[in-house]
This record gives structure tokens, C-alpha cells and sequence, in this order.
């Protein structure tokens, strides 16, 4: 039997799919071409903007006719579905069973199924381990079971894509933070830490399938509160962020493990420590590249956002890590047309932009979000004055990412060759420890491999170099 998965969101969710593809895996199931001919559609759902709910329903509406298709029902309408009516005409009415998961399913636990019925299954985050039972009910062909959710968050042993060498580890769950923008709370719940044996468990496994790097997951990651173990209880057995990333690195020395670099997201400002910055500085380990999100400039519009952390503590903490970690790249996500946002305290924004000189970032303007604060609070921003103030800050961000991004080109780094180029199949890409994209000249057999190379020039985003001889390693 097949599946087959649409992801939605953030990297918690792309994690979140490749655990559950292992368990169809495990079962036998292979994945499928296309949504048209899958036994199985899994949509992984987000829910931090309205927007993409929108896009759900509309997938929904897709599937809707899809399933009439694959049934053969004599009304089904075909047109963009040409794949499917061809799988039908070959093989007989074929159902097919729609899940939908993810934070979406969560927020609408009780009505997405009622309002939709095209959907069989409403997963919530905290019953991905039911998927066995559901699998079990497709492959009999019997009704589908019902699902309950139990208020307990279960990792997954692993999230390994099939192939990658670069892959996701969730250590942390939920958020306590409640920022007044963020639904994240409320459909995730509350904090929880992975056990740090649990954590390191899940590196010998992806060692052992080549792995080279791998990216620690959290709603915010640096207010990790792990214990060693899952039934350890004592206060000595508390390991902290700066704790966990210490242990792994130590971890991955001692068994000679094939993953190189470490990498971490999502950050808050307000939890990023002096200690943190210390171990990054000085372990090798830790990749240099990092993604601490301001979301914005002014003082006055971060509290109301409720990150707890003002303009001048953001700056200072920029300071202190670009003083202590002087090859370090900053990325960060920046909102704007935040309710009651005025112009002058959008200019602070550009202003923050111009002093940190960020290589890269996520911007966007401000989605109302049902049940969160924010959502209620007086003098909303008319989506005009927001789109003119996001083109000004992508423009502003354009110019100092050329630069920032500029001042590189000249310097040997090392490379993770992860894949072929699209546009010069004698070409790789690969990533800098600081996360950015090269593109040189290599062989398929340094797919996997880091590599020395050359950064000789700038196209856009993707810098252009070459090898330095000699300089091939595991």
C-alpha cells in the first residue's frame, strides 16, 4: 500500500511527518507518486497564520472531488485529476483515506471532521502514536477508528528522512511563553523536554545512517529543562540547554560519530544565556550560524507582543555574541503591522535592521489570530499600510544581506555537499557551517561529504567557488 504526505509549516512539522513515515514504512507501505494514487494522504497542518488554514480548506475542497474520482462516482469531476480517473480505469474504484494532523487538526479537534467530512481521520498532536491503529484499520478495510487524545506529548524515536544528511531532532514541545500574536500555546500546549538519553539514542541511530548534521528542534529551544532519563527525578540529573548541547558534542567525540555540526531553532531572545554563548564559542560542534528572532524594533511593541525583552537587551545580546563568536552569521524573524504599530515605531524597526545587519530573515506582517490576544486589541493596521511597510523592510533586508553576505566572498569555509544543481549537473550544493548555499564543481561521490572550498563570488543568495584540493573528509 502507499502514502503520501503534504507538509505545511515549520520544521517541527517537517520533523513530525518523517517520524509517522516511518511507521508506514515500518509497515511495509511505499510512498506513492502523487496524492492521485495514494492509498493515503496525510496533510500536515500549521496554524500560525490564518493563511495557511485558508490553504488547508482549499486542499480539502481538493480532496473532496479527489475521493470522488477514486470511488468512480458517476458525478466525479476529472478535470486536474487525469491521474487519478487513469489509476481508476486501470484498477477498479480504489478508496482512498484522508488524515489530516498537525496544529490545524489540533485547534479544530472537535468540528474539522464535522464541517468536512471528507476527512477520515483528525490527528492532534498528541496522538501520532495512534497512527499504528490507524494503518491497521486501512489496511483491513474497516471504518475508521476513533481516535482520542491522551494529554501526554510523545517523542518520536526518530524523525530520519530516508537518504538525508542533514536531518531534524525535537528535543522540546509546546511553548510557555504566550507571546499575544502566537496560537502556538494553545494548540501545542505546554513546555516539555525530551530526556537527554532519548536525545542521544536518536544520534547513534542517525549515525548509523550517515547522517552529518543534525538541527535541535524546539518552540524554543534554549529553555530546554531535560532529565538524563525518562525516570530520572532528582534535582543532580537536570540538564539545561547549554547541559544538552555540551552532552551531545561529548556524545558524538566518544562514538565516533559521523555528524559534524549541530545546529539549533528556535530561540528566544529573552532565554539566551552567557553559558550558551560560551559553549558555542568554543565547541566545534555547534554551528556558528544563528536564528535568534527579534520580531521587532521598538520597546513599546515587544512588550505588547509580550517577548518579554527590550530593544536595548536584544542589541546588547547581539553585541556580546558578535564580540564572543566573531565569525558568527545572524538570521531572525522580523513582523510588522503589529496593532497600534505607529511610523515612527516601524522606522525603529529599519533602524534595529541597520545596527545588527542580519544575513538573512523571515519577514511578514502581523495575521490576526483567533483566541489570541492580539487578535482583540484596538487600532489594527489596514493591510495596505502593512504590505507597504513589509516591501520596505524586504528592501531594507535585500540591501544589507548583499553586503553582509558580500564581505564573505574571498574566504576558504567548509562545505556539506548535499545535492546535485538543478541548473549544472557538474555543479554540487552544499551548506556553510553558517548556513549558507555554495555551488561548485565536484563529483557524485562528495555528495555527503565536507568539503574545503573557496567562496569566489556572489549570485543572489547561493555563493559560487571551488575546491580546494586535497580537501575531501568524511
Amino acid at each position: 500500500m502507499t502514502y503520501f504526505f503534504e507538509t505545511y509549516g515549520c520544521e517541527m512539522n517537517i520533523a513530525e511527518s518523517a517520524s509517522v513515515e516511518q511507521i508506514f514504512c515500518s509497515r511495509g507501505w511505499t510512498k506513492a507518486r502523487s496524492a492521485q494514487v495514494a492509498d493515503a494522504v496525510i496533510i500536515n497542518t500549521c496554524s500560525v497564520r490564518a493563511t495557511a488554514e485558508t490553504r488547508i480548506f482549499g486542499r480539502l475542497g481538493f480532496y473532496d472531488g479527489l475521493k470522488r474520482v477514486r470511488n468512480a462516482e458517476p458525478d466525479a469531476k476529472t478535470r486536474t485529476m487525469e491521474e487519478a480517473a487513469r489509476y481508476v480505469a486501470e484498477n477498479g474504484p480504489s478508496p482512498l483515506t484522508l488524515i489530516v494532523m498537525g496544529c490545524m487538526a489540533e485547534r479544530l479537534l472537535n468540528s474539522l471532521q464535522k464541517d468536512f467530512p471528507v476527512v477520515d481521520y483528525v490527528v492532534g498532536t498528541y496522538a501520532k502514536h495512534r497512527f499504528g491503529e490507524i494503518i491497521s484499520a486501512i489496511e483491513e478495510g474497516r471504518a475508521p477508528v476513533k481516535i482520542e487524545e491522551e494529554p501526554v506529548y510523545t517523542f518520536a524515536e526518530t524523525s530520519y528522512e530516508e537518504g538525508a544528511f542533514s536531518t531534524f531532532v525535537p528535543i522540546m514541545h509546546g511553548c510557555n511563553n504566550f507571546c499575544t500574536y502566537c496560537i502556538v500555546p494553545y494548540v501545542r500546549g505546554r513546555e516539555v523536554s525530551r530526556p537527554v538519553s532519548e536525545i542521544l539514542h536518536e544520534l547513534d541511530i542517525l549515525s548509523s545512517r550517515g547522517v552529518k548534521e543534525i538541527t535541535l528542534l524546539g518552540q524554543n529551544v534554549n529553555s530546554y529543562a531535560g532529565m538524563l532519563s525518562k525516570n530520572s527525578g532528582g534535582k543532580n540529573d537536570a540538564v539545561n540547554f547549554p547541559g544538552l548541547l555540551k552532552s551531545i558534542s561529548a556524545h558524538l567525540d566518544s562514538t565516533g560519530s559521523g555528524i559534524k555540526w549541530i545546529r539549533f531553532e528556535s530561540s528566544n531572545p529573552k532565554d539566551f544565556s552567557d553559558e550558551l554563548i560560551d559553549v558555542i564559542a568554543h565547541d566545534s560542534h555547534v554551528c556558528k550560524g544563528l536564528h535568534i528572532a527579534v520580531q521587532h524594533g521598538s520597546t513599546e511593541i515587544l512588550k505588547r507582543m509580550n517577548r518579554k525583552y527590550t530593544r536595548e537587551q536584544y542589541l546588547d545580546l547581539v553585541g556580546k555574541i558578535k564580540r564572543e563568536i566573531p565569525d558568527v552569521s545572524l538570521s531572525t524573524d522580523i513582523m510588522l503591522g503589529f496593532p497600534g504599530e505607529t511610523d515612527e515605531q516601524f522606522e525603529e524597526v529599519l533602524s534595529l535592521m541597520e545596527k545588527v545587519r542580519f544575513s538573512s530573515a523571515f519577514m511578514y506582517y502581523y495575521n490576526p489570530r483567533e483566541g489570541t490576544p492580539a487578535a482583540e486589541m484596538p487600532n489594527q493596521i489596514p493591510i495596505e499600510v502593512k504590505k507597504a511597510r513589509l516591501q520596505k523592510v524586504i528592501d531594507t533586508q535585500l540591501m544589507i544581506q548583499e553586503q553582509v553576505l558580500g564581505e564573505r566572498v574571498g574566504k576558504t569555509v567548509d562545505v556539506l555537499a548535499d545535492v546535485v544543481s538543478r541548473d549544472d549537473k557538474t555543479e554540487l550544493l552544499g551548506k556553510t557551517e553558517q548556513n549558507e548555499r555554495v555551488a561548485f564543481k565536484g563529483g557524485l561521490s562528495l555528495i555527503g561529504k565536507f568539503v574545503s572550498v573557496r567562496l569566489d563570488s556572489l549570485s543572489g543568495n547561493t555563493f559560487r567557488g571551488h575546491m580546494e584540493q586535497g580537501t575531501q573528509r568524511c
